[in-house]
């Protein structure tokens, strides 16, 4: 009996996981802090304004949008408001994505790439061009054990939001034209 409570326990985890969205997050723990992302009362569209996938910083304060060129490995992190539509610029250099495959950890840094209006000391997009990320963030990695957490500092504050790593069932248009480029 007590076996069969653990797999069903076991089972409504997983339901429950495949329940979440593209790119959900939770805030980074700091010290004391162990708020996780509440019901928020709203929702947003799966789709950020760029064609990518949302993710939820901290307790809906901030979101960044996830947008990947398959063909090009480039990949871009935009930070948006509370709304998740409006940019918002940050002092930072760079933001970073934390990838793990088969235990093993890589760390991407992708530096800011300002927009029109923006400086390089405050930008609201950043960007890599990296084969194995892509790989990783468009669900084509070969290894079924991957996991994937943006890392940003707002503010002095810092957030981790989660990157879904899983084949996507849904087309967006990957190919952004940005002012950097």
């Amino acid at each position: 009996m007590r076996s069969l409570m653990f797999i069903l326990c076991a089972m409504f985890s997983l339901c429950t996981l495949g329940f979440l969205g593209c790119a959900k997050s939770q805030p980074a723990a700091t010290s004391g802090d162990t708020t996780a992302a509440a019901d928020h009362g709203h929702s947003h569209d799966d789709e950020g304004p760029h064609g990518g996938h949302i993710i939820e910083l901290g307790t809906e304060e901030h979101h960044a949008e996830l947008t990947h060129d398959d063909e090009a490995h480039r990949i871009g992190i935009h930070l948006l408001g509370s709304d998740a539509k409006t940019a918002e610029p940050i002092d930072a250099e760079s933001v970073t994505i934390n990838v793990t495959v088969d235990g093993k950890l890589t760390q991407y840094n992708l530096p800011a790439a300002p927009q029109e209006g923006e400086t390089a000391e405050r930008s609201s997009y950043f960007e890599l061009v990296s084969e194995p990320l892509c790989a990783v963030v468009c669900g084509e990695s070969e290894s079924p054990n991957t996991n994937a957490r943006v890392s940003i500092q707002i503010g002095g504050k810092p957030y981790v939001g989660m990157i879904e790593t899983g084949e996507h069932d849904h087309e967006h248009d990957h190919e952004h034209d940005h002012d950097s480029h």
